[in-house]
């Protein structure tokens, strides 16, 4: 009889493990800081896909020198006014703060991963983990910052033409109304 119930116990133990779905197997979606925007509803396994996406596409990364940022930019402010606090300030900082706060750009990439994860259809977010995985997909991951550097200096005389040119177009239209800009 024992040997029995010690039996069904363990099968319907089994039984409850193998009928669980995936997701509820997965770790749940943290809950979103309250400062956080709201962002609409999602699984737990969207969130799961946004945020291996997340990762994947290295927007992690991009997270990482915040926190180092705004401690460098502080340490600044402080010791302008008070250099003689530098020394301990820096220990304060390095032993500190930085451990503690460092934690923090978590909360970024799970925001992140729900913001990605309510942008997309399930389907896309499999489609594109999984390009990302791809030898292209790590490639494009890998060039993006040189790349967004170069954008971003292209767009610089870009911006200064366009901004004169519309300015140019805008004073002749307004001249024809009588007009002088």
């Amino acid at each position: 009889m024992k040997s029995t119930l010690i039996r069904f116990s363990a099968l319907t133990a089994l039984a409850l493990l193998v009928a669980a779905p995936l997701p509820a197997m997965a770790q749940a979606q943290p809950k979103a800081p309250a400062f956080m925007p709201f962002t609409p509803a999602i699984s737990d396994a969207q969130f799961a896909m946004g945020k291996e996406l997340v990762m994947l596409s290295g927007l992690d990364k991009g997270f990482e020198g915040f926190i180092p940022g705004i401690l460098r930019e502080m340490q600044m402010n402080f010791t302008r006014t008070r250099p003689e606090i530098a020394a301990d300030l820096d220990t304060v900082i390095k032993t500190i703060v930085l451990p503690q706060f460092s934690k923090r750009t978590s909360e970024m990439v799970d925001q992140s991963a729900r913001i990605m994860a309510s942008s997309m259809s399930e389907a896309e977010l499999k489609e594109t983990v999984t390009f990302l995985k791809t030898p292209a997909g790590k490639k494009y991951v890998e060039i993006q910052p040189v790349v967004m550097n170069k954008i971003m200096q292209a767009m610089e005389p870009w911006n200064r033409d366009l901004s004169v040119t519309v300015v140019d177009v805008v004073r002749a239209e307004m001249k024809k109304k009588g007009h002088d800009l």
